[in-house]
């Protein structure tokens, strides 16, 4: 791809895109994730699927807590690290999808929708930080990787 310039960039409808579901999943997660402990919008360990609430330790809420934890971590990880952090989000996502169709079907089948909805826009996050951000750079020449295979 060729180098823009700053202006060029900002004015790239693709990379409008970028930015806006970078700044959506960064700041989504983070706040969803801090309410898991303060329970504002919805009582979350409602939404737990029984089979899960058997299988971790605790009580549902006590469980929510680690899912705030890991949903703010990955909200920070798409803010520093987006070509990782929007593929952890998408993940995390398969896994809420997972829990709603098997919590008390079909109660939760919109919001599991929604959620394939979302997961779809942070896989298509992933793809354009994949074009807009630079790769780390290899500690290894690339040569001296050919050798040693």
């Amino acid at each position: 791809m060729t180098s823009m310039t700053e202006t060029n960039r900002l004015g790239n409808p693709a990379f409008q895109a970028y930015l806006l579901l970078r700044a959506a999943f960064t700041a989504a997660p983070i706040l969803f994730g801090l309410d898991k402990f303060f329970n504002w919008m919805v009582d979350w360990p409602d939404y737990l699927a029984p089979w899960i609430n058997d299988i971790v330790p605790g009580s549902g809420q006590d469980f929510m807590y680690f899912v705030g934890v890991v949903e703010i971590a990955a909200g920070l990880l798409v803010a520093v690290a987006p070509r990782i952090g929007a593929y952890v989000v998408a993940a995390w996502l398969g896994g809420i999808i997972v829990n709603l169709l098997t919590a008390d079907p079909p109660t939760y089948y919109d919001v599991a929708l929604r959620d394939f909805g979302l997961m779809l826009a942070a896989l298509s996050l992933g793809r354009l930080a994949q074009a807009f951000t630079q790769a780390p750079a290899l500690s290894v020449a690339p040569e001296r990787l050919d050798r040693a295979a």
